[in-house]
């Protein structure tokens, strides 16, 4: 493990760090599943982990040793960091509830048949406020019922009925704590890409390069159809405004001409046309 950590650094262009407090077990094994391929996974502890990399010759490695505390995990990989916190965060997968989590969603216990025998357990269905009653032996939970709402904490004694439940309502989600790429340290801050924001800032980037384009005449593949369009347009108000005819345009000149005239007509004292 020791000369592995020493070894792995080099072997690859990414060195991401995650920490491990807050995550659990659960989460990882199933990235290790979808990731085997592109990422190596490697959990040590710090202490462990500075001795190691101290006597690695990899640029920018004192900052990362800077980012170890308690329990670690590193990804070693060849993917951009940036690209690789993406598909962290796509992994999202709903956990079951620890007490003092934070509920990501409104939590609601539907009305069913639990299973559950009637005992100590009637009392805990009380305390968090759920209506039950006991039928058939089993209780039965009488009505939909939302003992937490998203944001709010979900305490000790709600937690584990909820596991009974088998009601999952933390979004579990894994994300870099920072990531090291050919010598280049990146926070987790840096590493935090709205992707939907970038792609709407491109969306709203190719609309207005679009219509200056259009606006300047400047013709490309994608706005050809919009610029000839436009410069027909234009032509055909000069040709009527200039009175200049053409098979297109004569119709409206008239039409224009002779409005004029019987605006002109409507002036003149004791005249009437034709």
């Amino acid at each position: 493990m020791y000369a592995d950590l020493q070894e792995l650094p080099k072997k690859h262009k990414v060195m991401a760090l995650v920490r491990m407090e807050s995550i659990r077990a659960s989460q990882i094994l199933p990235l290790r599943k979808k990731l085997r391929d592109s990422v190596s996974f490697f959990s040590i502890k710090d202490k462990v982990a500075r001795k190691a990399l101290a006597k690695t010759d990899v640029p920018g490695m004192d900052k990362m040793m800077d980012q170890l505390t308690g329990q670690c995990m590193f990804m070693f990989t060849d993917i951009s960091p940036f690209t690789l916190n993406v598909l962290l965060k796509k992994n999202k997968t709903m956990m079951a509830a620890r007490a003092g989590d934070i509920a990501s969603i409104d939590v609601t216990v539907p009305a069913k048949n639990t299973g559950i025998a009637p005992g100590p357990m009637l009392t805990e269905f009380k305390e968090a406020g759920i209506p039950t009653k006991i039928d058939q032996g089993t209780i039965w939970i009488l009505k939909d019922t939302t003992p937490v709402k998203k944001g709010e904490p979900i305490g000790d004694k709600l937690a584990p009925l909820l596991g009974k439940l088998d009601i999952k309502p933390v979004e579990a989600v894994i994300a870099l704590e920072s990531a090291l790429e050919e010598g280049v340290i990146y926070s987790r801050e840096d590493l935090a890409v709205d992707v939907e924001a970038i792609r709407a800032g491109f969306a709203q980037a190719h609309q207005e390069a679009l219509s200056l384009s259009v606006e300047a005449a400047y013709v490309t593949p994608e706005n050809v159809g919009q610029v000839l369009a436009r410069a027909a347009q234009h032509a055909r108000s000069l040709s009527v405004e200039s009175a200049f005819m053409t098979d297109e345009t004569s119709e409206q000149i008239i039409q224009k001409a002779d409005a004029s005239a019987r605006s002109l007509a409507s002036k003149a004292k004791g005249y009437t046309p034709a």
